[in-house]
């Protein structure tokens, strides 16, 4: 399509109306004038992007409640965006790509592509860290698009409240709570309650996720005021106990229209794709290709933006044409719901009961032994002829508190083959996100400080090369049922089932308490209008569910995942790594520690490690020298990098670090 088409079709169309952008948050040139190799400075756009939808067209109706906001004299639902665009001050001089910073809860993430801080405003020099996207001539963009975003900073997003005929809509919601410490004294509420009768709400308390919940009584809790937005304990000043797990469930008021934010994605990327400079587009006639960049919760929301069939923009054309998804897992992230609250996140020990894990898991189209449901998550954008080609990486976390195995299996739990536009990599051992190997908060372990990241920026490389050249990425690397995966038991009416120590494999570590506690996903009722996006049952229950089966990776004798990608300090170890960890004395001990992993280090000599009883190895036994750890180091990064996994700056990064490191030192 033509600028000048482009144009002609603005006039009337939906989507993206206008933007504004913010001098005062706007800078150029930003990073303190700091150059880019051959591309230059980069300047910063910040503002606001108005747009509108056609409620009818079927690419917008599939958002649940569209059909309820109040409309313009168009007939079109408007809402507002913040928009962040960073760019080469000379747009020639760009690669005429641009990378989605799909942004978590508000917060971007693509400067740690770069080395940086994970910011909204980069700003200093130092912000840009290495520079890697920008050295590379990336354009990055960012929009709101979750409803739980706040704040001056983050980037949010202005939806609708659905009515009926101008009225409140009421419905239940449930709220899951845990607070890691002794002083919060309220608990704020997605939803505003429709009534401050305490008849019409139940607050449970339960110390373990397998306790029995016992209902605290009305007399003993309160709404924070008549505005029915938060509740706190009684008397007034009794903070929630540390670490216990409380649910209230109530009747709520005022929904929002949250899949607004997937369509407000889908046209933004589109306004810069297509319109013409004359509606100030920044990016005008410079965007050969999109990509997007995810950690987390977004990777889900992704799963569902394709899913529900918005990577089609209104032209028929692609939105995004790669996707680089980190620790999605095949989890949506249960935001085309009426009551829809899209920053939970379900793990090991919180949040199992939200809509999140929902058949289909799978990209593929497969149907569901269980529900007898056909469907999958390429399907709508198969048919349309716009599936964006995508690599989906995910650390041993996703697959021990996210079933992340269903990702790549059917309902039975049989291996599927994969996709022709997508590939699958486990990073094993890594945990959800990067701990320190000096502290264990509220574990029993220290925490597992893997980094991603450059693995991350080699397959951006590969994802570019994939979709702007034809050349393929590297093969998968995941665990598989057939082969090196290890299975769960369920245990019936628990949110947690575990992997038996004999089927992972795993090796008795003296003071590691092993429980193989994992996450159990079930086929739940959520009532009979759930598939217009209705929760009538919140929460479900777990009586006499079925369950899917779900693996994870098993273990070598270090108790390091033998599957997926073995980045150097899995393959050169000094420890074991695990994505999972169990919680401490005072916070829920021995239950599970949701997004955290494991350090886990080796006794430095044969003789320390005979005295404890640990059968790993030492760092003597497997090295004997520094200067021999510092080769396993390089031989595994090397190997990685004529694999596709790391590049060669990263390379030296890892060699460098073992060469500055004390092991086997003195």
């Amino acid at each position: 399509m033509t600028q000048h088409q482009a144009g002609a079709l603005a006039a009337a169309r939906q989507g993206i109306q206008r933007i504004v952008i913010d001098p005062e948050r706007s800078e150029s040139p930003t990073f303190e004038g700091r150059s880019f190799g051959n591309v230059g400075q980069y300047e910063k756009l910040r503002g606001v992007a108005y747009g509108e939808l056609d409620p009818n067209d079927p690419r917008n109706a599939i958002i649940t409640d569209i059909d309820l906001p109040p409309v313009n004299s168009r007939g079109m639902v408007e809402y507002s965006t913040d928009i962040f665009i960073l760019k080469p001050v000379n747009l020639a001089l760009g690669n005429r790509r641009v990378i989605l910073d799909f942004n978590n809860r508000g917060q971007m993430r693509v400067g740690l592509l770069n080395g940086a801080r994970a910011i909204n405003n980069p700003t200093t020099a130092e912000d840009a860290g290495a520079g890697f996207v920008m050295e590379m001539g990336y354009a990055v963009v960012g929009n709101g698009w979750d409803i739980s975003a706040s704040g001056h900073e983050d980037m949010t997003i202005n939806v609708p409240v659905a009515t009926r005929a101008g009225k409140p809509i009421t419905g239940p919601s449930y709220e899951y709570i845990v607070f890691d410490n002794e002083t919060t004294l309220t608990s704020e509420l997605a939803y505003p309650a429709a009534t401050l009768d305490q008849s019409n709400a139940r607050l449970t308390v339960r110390e373990l996720l397998d306790d029995t919940p016992v209902e605290i009584p009305a007399s003993e809790w309160e709404y924070t005021s008549g505005e029915g937005k938060a509740i706190r304990l009684l008397p007034e000043g009794t903070p929630f106990r540390q670490s216990h797990i409380y649910e209230f469930t109530y009747t709520a008021k005022d929904p929002l229209v949250a899949c607004i934010g997937l369509a407000a994605t889908r046209d933004f990327l589109s306004f810069l794709r297509h319109a013409p400079e004359s509606a100030d587009n920044p990016l005008a006639g410079h965007v050969d290709y999109t990509y997007s960049y995810s950690i987390s919760q977004p990777s889900r929301t992704l799963n569902d933006f394709q899913m529900l069939g918005f990577n089609e923009d209104e032209y028929g054309q692609r939105a995004l044409d790669g996707i680089l998804s980190h620790t999605g897992g095949g989890n949506g992230d249960q935001i085309n719901y009426r009551f829809a609250q899209t920053d939970r996140t379900e793990r090991n020990r919180q949040n199992h009961l939200y809509p999140e894990a929902v058949f289909p898991f799978a990209h593929q189209v497969t149907t569901d032994h269980i529900s007898g449901r056909t469907a999958g998550r390429s399907q709508r954008g198969a048919a349309s002829g716009t599936l964006p080609r995508r690599l989906d990486i995910n650390t041993a976390n996703e697959y021990w508190v996210k079933g992340c195995s269903q990702l790549h299996t059917d309902s039975q739990g049989n291996d599927l083959p994969d996709p022709e536009n997508v590939r699958y990599y486990l990073l094993s051992g890594l945990s959800h996100g990067v701990g320190n190997v000096t502290r264990k908060g509220k574990n029993q372990q220290f925490t597992n400080g893997v980094s991603p990241y450059a693995a991350h920026r080699a397959l951006l490389v590969a994802l570019d090369r994939w979709v702007s050249e034809g050349i393929e990425p590297p093969a998968s690397r995941v665990p598989r049922a057939s082969e090196n995966g290890a299975f769960a038991v369920t245990r019936p009416g628990y949110e947690t089932g575990y992997v038996p120590k004999e089927e992972l494999d795993w090796p008795d570590i003296p003071g590691v308490t092993y429980t193989g506690v994992i996450t159990t996903h079930y086929f739940l009722d959520y009532g009979p209008e759930f598939d217009q996006g209705i929760v009538a049952n919140a929460p479900p229950s777990l009586a006499d569910r079925p369950a899917y089966p779900i693996f994870v990776s098993k273990v070598d004798e270090d108790g390091n995942e033998v599957a997926g990608v073995r980045l150097p300090p899995v393959a050169a170890p000094i420890a074991t790594t695990t994505g999972w960890a169990v919680r401490g004395a005072g916070y829920g001990e021995n239950d599970g520690g949701e997004a955290d992993g494991q350090h886990i280090p080796f006794a430095a000599t044969r003789d320390e490690r005979l005295a404890t009883g640990d059968p790993r190895l030492s760092l003597e036994e497997r090295y004997g020298t520094h200067e021999n750890y510092v080769e396993a180091v390089a031989k595994a990064a090397r190997q990685l990098e004529a694999e596709g996994f790391l590049l060669p700056a990263d390379v030296q990064a890892y060699i460098a670090e073992a060469e500055g490191s004390d092991v086997l030192k003195g």
